[in-house]
């Protein structure tokens, strides 16, 4: 079961990645030209929304099954000292959080606007802060604080 549902997480997240850069890219240009925020630009916003929801879901299942974040509650003074532990017991976690709170109120936030130009400059704005906050907690292969491959 959970390496299921860890090889399901590590899939969504290149959904949420295609899926927040081409909303990025579409709201960028959107916002430059002053094109009109059409019923596929919202549909993109809510599906992009919709996807880093799902990904929560898998995550939130794949935190209560981890084996490396049951050690560290269970030792946090120990869990702490090791860098794998701390990285998925807490600082993952709590960044992937604050991503998904960002881009939910990116997307309530371009949904309630007036103009066709706040709205794409509302999700510009808070996808992008979210996308930056996702970049810096996934455990990328490079990554100094905890690496994974691009795929499990």
């Amino acid at each position: 079961m959970y390496q299921t549902l860890l090889t399901g997480h590590s899939f969504m997240r290149w959904l949420v990645l295609v899926s927040l850069f081409y909303s990025i890219f579409i709201a960028y240009r959107g916002y430059s030209q002053k094109l009109s925020f059409t019923r596929k630009d919202n549909l993109l916003r809510h599906w992009t929304a919709t996807i880093a929801h799902i990904q929560l879901l898998f995550g939130i299942l794949v935190y209560l099954q981890s084996p490396i974040v049951k050690y560290f509650w269970r030792n946090y003074k120990d869990g702490f000292q090791n860098l794998d532990a701390s990285f998925f017991g807490l600082i993952h976690i709590f960044l992937m959080l604050v991503a998904i709170i960002i881009i939910t109120i990116g997307s309530a936030l371009a949904k309630r606007k007036l103009s066709d130009q706040q709205k794409f400059k509302a999700m510009l704005v808070w996808f992008s802060i979210a996308l930056i906050i996702i970049f810096i907690a996934i455990p990328w292969p490079f990554s100094p604080l905890a690496n994974r491959p691009y795929f499990r």
